[in-house]
């Protein structure tokens, strides 16, 4: 078993930056991708980044493209998530998943769900206009 456990939400105005924080316990050897998730209410989860633990390759969608950064310290098994330029629209609860490296195979063509075999809790994340 895999757990995790985000940290680093909260409420920030538009153009402000927040790092949220994923731990990583438990089995996690072969854990070799991580990513973020987000889900605003009433919509669909939607993948914002992954990395590929085992050699730093990262993917992100299109809309935090250039704003959000997705690293890695591996010797505290924490991923981040450095968020930038924050819009209202990036208001959502973030979630941190894990998965054997297929995920970041996938990766390469989009960030799905489907993918990802073990979640967070969520940490919220509210940007103001």
């Amino acid at each position: 078993q895999v757990q995790l456990v985000e940290s680093g939400g909260g409420s920030v105005q538009a153009g402000g930056s927040l790092r949220l924080s994923c731990a990583a316990s438990g089995y996690t050897y072969s854990m070799n991708c991580m990513g973020w998730f987000r889900q605003a209410p009433g919509k669909e989860r939607e993948g914002v980044a992954a990395i590929w633990t085992g050699g730093s390759s990262t993917y992100y969608a299109d809309s935090v493209k250039g704003r959000f950064t997705i690293s890695q310290d591996n010797a505290k098994n924490t991923v981040y998530l450095q968020m930038n330029s924050l819009k209202p629209e990036d208001t959502a609860l973030y979630y941190c998943a894990a998965s054997p490296v297929r995920a970041c195979w996938v990766a390469r063509s989009g960030l799905y769900r489907s993918a990802f075999d073990y979640w967070g809790q969520g940490t919220q994340v509210t940007v103001s206009s």
